[in-house]
């Protein structure tokens, strides 16, 4: 996450996984989606992209890969998972309408509070005045989120939106074997499907579960296999 000269504070430093790149992700099926949100990253496209679809498809990765694409062209970013941050208020989104590129996260975890549809309407505003990029993820279409406020609903259109589409069950192995080979991790199919059956099938919570196993495999000196995954993970 970087910063502009603009007076801004974000309440907590949202740290973004160093792996969560367009490179690392599996994109059959989304390659328009990756494409939007890259030019978006750079400055070069969308002012404001809508992503939505079901648990598991990668919306936080695509949030956190847009804000690591930004860095090489020297523009600002910051990603709010907003269901981490609801309790704080939408008073968080006062002065980051000065930054380059905001990507909120799970904006449907604050739906249906009057003061935080509010902030959100206001925020949207104010970066748009700013001509600055704007990227939402949620589980649902801007029109099934439920929004009280009508004119936030309404703002919640302005850009493109997208459907992340899911990988099949054949196109989720060949991302976890690419994402285990980009640490350096060689198992067979066999593993890969077992943890595709046994593990989430949320890939950021597979993208975590590669990461323990990497270290505890380097740990252990020992091959990733099925009853070392057993032994160090209880699955």
């Amino acid at each position: 996450m970087t910063t502009t000269d603009q007076p801004f504070q974000i309440p907590l430093s949202i740290s973004l996984r160093d792996d969560a790149r367009f490179e690392n992700y599996y994109s059959q099926g989304n390659e328009l989606v990756c494409a939007s949100l890259s030019s978006a990253s750079q400055g070069t496209g969308e002012q404001f992209i809508f992503l939505w679809g079901q648990l598991g498809v990668g919306c936080t990765h695509l949030l956190q890969a847009s804000c690591h694409a930004a860095e090489p062209y020297g523009r600002s970013a910051a990603y709010l998972p907003l269901d981490e941050l609801k309790h704080l208020g939408g008073g968080i989104l006062e002065g980051i309408e000065f930054l380059d590129l905001v990507c909120l996260d799970n904006v449907g975890s604050v739906v249906g509070d009057r003061q935080w549809e509010e902030a959100l309407f206001h925020f949207f505003n104010r970066i748009r005045e700013q001509g600055n990029t704007l990227i939402i993820a949620a589980s649902e279409s801007p029109r099934n989120l439920g929004v009280v406020l009508p004119d936030l609903a309404s703002r919640l259109s302005w850009g493109i939106v997208f459907q992340v589409q899911s990988l099949d069950d054949e196109t989720k192995l060949k991302a976890i074997r690419m994402r285990a080979s980009a640490r350096g991790m060689d198992f067979s199919d066999d593993v890969a499907r077992y943890l595709l059956h046994h593990a989430s099938r949320d890939m950021n919570d597979l993208a975590t579960l590669l990461d323990t196993l990497d270290q505890a495999s380097l740990s252990a000196k020992r091959k990733v296999t099925i009853p070392f995954i057993k032994e160090v993970t209880g699955l």
